[in-house]
C-alpha cells in the first residue's frame, strides 16, 4: 500500500489493489477492494475523493 513519506514530501506511490466509486445516492466516495469486490471504507466528507486511489 501507499505510504505517507516524511513531512513535506507527500505520498509515495499509489494505493495498490484498491479503487473507488462515487455513489450518487449519498454523494460520497466508497473505497473498493479490487480482488474481492468488497467495500473497504467510505469517505466521511461529501464530494471528496480518497487521495492516491483510482476512480472507476
Amino acid at each position: 500500500m501507499a505510504k505517507n513519506g516524511p513531512k513535506g514530501k507527500g505520498r509515495k506511490g499509489t494505493v495498490k489493489k484498491r479503487s473507488q466509486v462515487y455513489s450518487k445516492r449519498n454523494k460520497r466516495f466508497t473505497k473498493v477492494d479490487d480482488k474481492t469486490g468488497k467495500f473497504v471504507d467510505q469517505m466521511s466528507h461529501r464530494g471528496k475523493a480518497f487521495k492516491g486511489v483510482r476512480v472507476k
